[in-house]
């Protein structure tokens, strides 16, 4: 998992509430185990006309947007199933830091697992930063402070310490666990001693 510590680019913004995981990657797409390649896919239904051809209103299909790391949403974003090929999604289409005022709880627990930081701020702050979005300028994400940077102005957002500390060191559940690759082989090691038919073929 990719490092987190600053960001800076021009904000998409997608002003829809309730925006389950089946909108952001749809179940004809879930077949794969793979976390590349499915970006394409982002937004299928909404992105795409019937045609498969791109639908030129939809903000992800438009220059600058196209190219945006951070995606301004409504509440209650990443509802419904608890797919993780929605994070996957967003991060294979470019997606590293996504703003709203609430999320689904496994979505975004899922977003930290992927290298994604999510982060809450209120509505009044969500229309203020999304102003950015239609002028096309860029607003800056620092995540050891904590902070968005705008013009002038910056909004202070809160996380959870272990959460912060895995996106800036890069680390996923594996790697997580890899940590403790020594304190896993020592106890291995007692194991074979203490109930050595454990391990009797």
């Amino acid at each position: 998992m990719k490092k987190f510590s600053t960001l800076k680019s021009i904000p998409a913004y997608l002003p829809m509430v309730n925006v389950d995981t089946d909108k952001i990657i749809p179940k004809q797409f879930l077949k794969t185990i793979k976390r590349t390649g499915l970006g394409k896919s982002l937004f299928y239904e909404i992105r795409y006309d019937n045609n498969g051809n791109e639908i030129k209103d939809f903000i992800l299909n438009q220059s600058p947007f196209n190219n945006s790391k951070i995606l301004i949403t409504g509440k209650n974003f990443g509802c419904g199933s608890s797919r993780e090929h929605a994070p996957w999604a967003l991060l294979d289409f470019g997606i590293t830091c996504i703003i709203s005022s609430s999320y689904a709880d496994i979505f975004y627990n899922n977003c930290f697992k992927n290298g994604i930081l999510p982060i809450i701020i209120s509505e009044d702050e969500i229309k203020e930063i999304s102003d950015y979005s239609n002028r096309k300028e860029e607003i800056s994400i620092n995540l050891p402070d904590q902070k968005i940077s705008f013009g002038n102005k910056e909004i202070n957002f809160k996380i959870d310490p272990f959460k912060k500390k895995c996106l800036i060191e890069g680390l996923d559940d594996i790697a997580l666990s890899l940590e403790k690759s020594d304190k896993i082989s020592a106890y291995e090691n007692q194991l074979k001693v203490n109930k050595p038919w454990i391990f009797n073929d």
